[in-house]
């Protein structure tokens, strides 16, 4: 307790100088989330007219436009409440600015958002505060309760929106604190300290089905949320919601997986592009193993799928694959296929950009995207016919875009002055790509199997790095068949190309998501009444150059409503 006490006592002399001390895990600064919390109570107490102390709400995240308030978690009265967001928001934005043409200076906020803290740190006072903490790796303001001097975080549920708000809130604290992350040293508990860890849950869910990610590092649920959160719904969810995936750091329960898969068959296949070891138990129980990655896997029929860890990287990896993959089952088995296609929308209405690789798929997407289209897929989508339309739905996954085609875009520079920065893509990209934008290389990188190397983009960064919007769903209503050859002028080619078996994915084409773990329905309908549906759609076979801007250009007119 002396030790604590002592740095606490730090942290009061911290907020008169401005500085941000850390407290085991926690920040206690001037600019904590607790006042905009306070704030948020006060503004909305004035609204309702109702006593401050009825209101119970918090607003979390970070500070400023990103700031997340949560509505749907808001109570006056111990009920739920309609707040009027924007006439919190505006008072929010106002607050800081009158204080600032009166005083010129907060006068108490900081102070008192300090001494709560102090106060239930050394547990003067059980109490829920809004603070700053470095949380499985990720800082952020989110609400801790204390009980007797120990704080538990306790993130409020959040609905679609505000989990969206979440994601890209983490994404902007994460970028921001990546270049001081190499500053920081960990402390080392002792050998007989025990850590107690908090199970935590995200929900994923999209087209009326779910699966539920749970995990003893909350950067694994963290990282499904910003994974799904832009292309599906995913939100906050209590760790006793049932699970499909169990996703931890256990370095026991890899050693023990691992030796059980060297003692048994030996059965060998590639997952998500890293080599697979497979045993099978008497009961039907799937048991996995990928050396490179440090990861094991258990499959038990009707249970839930198990996938265990050294480092919370690769498992947080490898928990978003097996989410989709868990949705990618339950979509197929309700109808849907899957498209070997790009995808934009406008308006409902979604252009389908199909062909081989390199016919300029991605290429076709991302400039109807920069042209104010929301990109729904860069790659693969799912359809399935619902009346006399045919739905999409996206396909999360990182975004690869060439070096090249980066530069042709205009976004080159901005990407490597992030990378310089330190802010970092997702970890499946080569380290020579990395290399390349820290030299400023612009050239195509290339392995010797002939196969480009790209740089990867998480989904929320095709928002907030290079500006995109992105689609949730929409109606197929047209379809491009691009080619590009250097030195052609855009054109609309008379050829009459059809959508073909050969351009969705099944469970005998797929290449890089084999079924091993029996999450797909045996009985998988034909494409063949989708193939004829998507006969019908008006259709373009197109000749691209390397002019962007001609390309663009013409693409947004051949793109235009269906007739």
């Amino acid at each position: 307790m002396a030790s604590r006490r002592h740095s606490l006592v730090r942290a009061v002399h911290a907020a008169d100088t401005g500085q941000f001390v850390s407290c085991e895990a926690i920040v206690v600064c001037p600019r904590t989330d607790f006042t905009n919390t306070a704030r948020y109570r006060v503004a909305l107490a004035h609204l309702l007219e109702l006593p401050v102390e009825a209101v119970e709400g918090q607003v979390i995240g970070e500070h400023g436009d990103q700031a997340v308030v949560c509505a749907s978690a808001t109570r006056a009265g111990g009920l739920p409440v309609a707040v009027p967001l924007s006439q919190v928001r505006e008072e929010l934005s106002n607050r800081p600015r009158r204080m600032s043409a009166g005083l010129g200076r907060t006068r108490c906020g900081p102070a008192g958002a300090v001494i709560a803290a102090l106060r239930a740190g050394l547990g003067l006072e059980d109490r829920v505060v809004e603070l700053s903490v470095n949380h499985e790796g990720r800082w952020r303001a989110i609400p801790l309760r204390f009980a007797t001097g120990t704080p538990t975080v306790c993130l409020p549920r959040l609905d679609a929106t505000e989990a969206r708000q979440l994601v890209f809130a983490d994404a902007k604290l994460h970028d921001a604190y990546q270049p001081l992350a190499r500053l920081h040293v960990h402390a080392c508990p002792s050998r007989t300290e025990k850590t107690a860890l908090t199970r935590t849950a995200t929900r994923i869910a999209t087209a009326a089905q779910a699966t539920t990610v749970t995990s003893n590092r909350t950067v694994v649920t963290e990282w499904a949320l910003r994974y799904f959160g832009l292309w599906w719904n995913a939100t906050n969810a209590t760790a006793d919601d049932a699970p499909q995936v169990i996703a931890d750091v256990n370095p026991d329960k890899v050693t023990e997986i691992a030796q059980r898969v060297a003692d048994g068959s030996g059965e060998e296949t590639v997952y998500a592009n890293s080599a697979m070891i497979l045993a099978r138990g008497d009961d039907g129980t799937v048991f996995a193993s990928q050396p490179d990655d440090k990861l094991v896997y258990r499959a038990e029929p009707g249970g839930p799928l198990r996938v265990y860890g050294c480092e919370d990287v690769p498992v947080a990896l490898a928990a978003a694959r097996l989410a989709r993959e868990v949705v990618r089952g339950q979509l197929l088995a309700d109808g849907w296929s899957i498209l070997h296609a790009s995808a934009v929308v406008r308006d409902g209405q979604t252009v389908l950009t199909l062909g081989d690789k390199g016919a300029g798929k991605t290429t076709t997407a991302l400039l109807l995207a920069r042209a104010g289209w929301q990109l729904l897929a860069n790659d693969r989508v799912f359809i399935r016919p619902d009346g006399d339309r045919l739905l999409v739905l996206p396909w999360p996954s990182a975004a690869a875009i060439g070096l090249g085609l980066l530069d042709a875009l205009g976004w080159y520079d901005q990407v490597r002055d992030r990378v310089q920065r330190g802010e970092r893509l997702h970890p499946t990209q080569h380290r020579k790509v990395t290399d390349a934008l820290h030299s400023g290389s612009r050239v195509p990188l290339w392995k010797e199997s002939g196969k480009e190397l790209k740089p990867q983009f998480f989904p929320d960064q095709l928002a907030t790095w290079l500006g995109l919007t992105l689609a949730t769903e929409g109606h197929a209503a047209r379809i491009l068949l691009p080619r590009i050859t250097p030195g052609a002028e855009p054109a609309v080619l008379n050829e009459d190309r059809r959508v073909r078996a050969g351009d969705f994915f099944t469970v005998s084409t797929e290449d890089r998501y084999p079924d091993v773990f029996g999450l797909l329905p045996a009985d998988i309908p034909g494409s063949e009444p989708l193939l004829e549906r998507l006969g019908e759609l008006p259709r373009h076979t197109l000749a691209l150059g390397h002019d962007v801007k001609a390309n663009s250009d013409f693409l947004t007119q051949v793109a235009g409503p269906a007739a």
